[in-house]
């Protein structure tokens, strides 16, 4: 049987909300942006790439360790 670490897969949880948390603040700020395209690129980036890295945290903790 193999232990799940759950240490490991709320933190990845946790990056994920954290993500779309500042994406979302990031598009709120964009009236007030000098060119709002490359500031929503660049949220869209930055929030992609943490999920990207929470994802891939949680599959492979989710397989876990020989107990």
């Amino acid at each position: 049987m193999r232990r799940i670490n759950w240490r490991i897969i709320n933190g990845g949880v946790f990056l994920i909300v954290l993500a779309v948390v500042f994406f979302f603040i990031m598009s709120s700020n964009v009236s007030i942006s000098t060119d709002p395209q490359e500031m929503m690129r660049l949220a869209g980036q930055i929030s992609g790439g943490a999920i990207g890295v929470s994802v891939v945290m949680i599959i492979i903790w989710l397989i876990g360790k020989k107990a």
